[in-house]
């Protein structure tokens, strides 16, 4: 699966820079040809859009390579930042192009067009229409943010071209130039997305949260086991596209054995990988008393206690020990909550008045996935 994804990667890739490179050989002949700055510019663009694709395939290639001592976790985060960096030439592109509009509009030039110019263009919009669609739906069948980025600017060529070839048209109809103007605008739209694509790009070198489908859907088939009475506190770390490292916590009845809880264990962890690919290296184990009635009775006023209160998303972990004299809770605050410190205190003073006799310990988890 691997091997497919790398060879996919690069082949869409190659076919992206053999367009680009052909694209910018026509349009810079014509444009010199037409002395049209834009035509020109277009030109330039669709060379840095054949470097992108350059950097996607060096990015994957070295992202491919097998895990080591210094990094026992494998290279795959290099593509978060191979795709960083078509972003920023993305972003790179629009500013550049939105420069040289404004200074045809101080400066205007009048171009020479003609049909062969015209025909040039609707050829190059065609083929990068195309090209967008292709190289887009690639990188999202792969999960390459590289490949989407990519895409993602040759629609953004196709719209730069139609802009110059909307203008040629009008210029040659009613001699009124507006080359310089609608390039503006399309540069700024441009900019926009190359600001949303570096946005995502960071987001996954930062280490963004894990899309709730999939850690619901994990989560789901983990409390399907029996034994499995509570799933909480899972936690995936993303090493690349499709490689995530992780750990989950399970509530189950203090009366199972250590050799039942390690079985149980193992199974979960087999079934996760076969079915998402997912490696939970870590399963841990809060206990649930079931064998007192009052520490049962004490479990739901402590519950109603902690939810009363705005901003707590979730209670578990919960035991007591009644030969030590402890109650122990695992709380979730929101991220919204200014002052944690301050909530933790109330919590704990309230059910410190209520349980007077016992030492009560209270852990705050981060609120890591859905």
């Amino acid at each position: 699966m691997k091997n497919k994804r790398e060879k996919i990667v690069i082949r869409t890739s190659a076919i992206s820079i053999a367009s680009n490179i052909l694209l910018a050989s026509f349009k810079a002949i014509v444009g010199f040809l037409s002395n049209s700055i834009a035509i020109i510019s277009d030109a330039i663009n669709n060379l840095s859009d054949a470097l992108s694709s350059i950097i996607t395939i060096v990015g994957t290639k070295l992202a491919g390579k097998a895990p080591d001592r210094k990094h026992p976790y494998g290279y795959g985060r290099i593509e978060y930042m191979t795709s960083l960096i078509v972003s920023a030439i993305v972003l790179y592109a629009g500013i550049t192009a939105f420069i040289e509009s404004v200074k045809k509009i101080i400066n205007p030039e009048l171009p020479e067009y003609s049909i062969v110019t015209l025909i040039t263009l609707i050829a190059a919009i065609i083929v990068k229409f195309i090209l967008g669609i292709y190289v887009k739906n690639k990188g999202k069948e792969v999960n390459s943010d590289s490949l989407v980025a990519s895409g993602s600017d040759a629609f953004n060529d196709a719209l730069l071209s139609i802009s110059v070839l909307l203008s040629a048209i009008i210029y040659m109809l009613f001699n009124l130039n507006l080359e310089a103007y609608v390039g503006a605008v399309l540069a700024l739209c441009i900019i926009k997305t190359g600001l949303e694509l570096v946005k995502e790009s960071v987001d996954n070198v930062l280490g963004a949260r894990v899309e709730s489908s999939l850690t619901n859907s994990i989560k789901k088939d983990i409390a399907k086991e029996d034994n499995v009475q509570g799933v909480y506190d899972l936690l995936l770390n993303d090493y690349g596209p499709d490689k995530y490292l992780g750990s989950v916590h399970i509530e189950v009845a203090d009366t199972l054995t250590v050799a039942e809880v390690d079985k149980l264990s193992r199974k979960i962890t087999k079934k996760i990988m076969e079915k998402y690919g997912v490696i939970l290296h870590t399963i841990g184990v809060y206990s649930i008393n079931t064998k007192d009635k009052h520490i049962i009775e004490a479990h739901k006023d402590i519950r109603d206690i902690v939810l009363s209160h705005i901003g707590v998303l979730q209670m578990h972990g919960f035991y007591i020990d009644d030969e030590e004299k402890t109650i122990s809770l695992d709380l979730i605050f929101d991220f919204n909550i200014k002052n944690k410190e301050e909530l933790y205190k109330i919590i704990y003073d309230e059910i410190k008045s209520k349980y007077k006799d016992y030492k009560i310990n209270i852990t705050l988890d981060i609120d890591f996935s859905d």
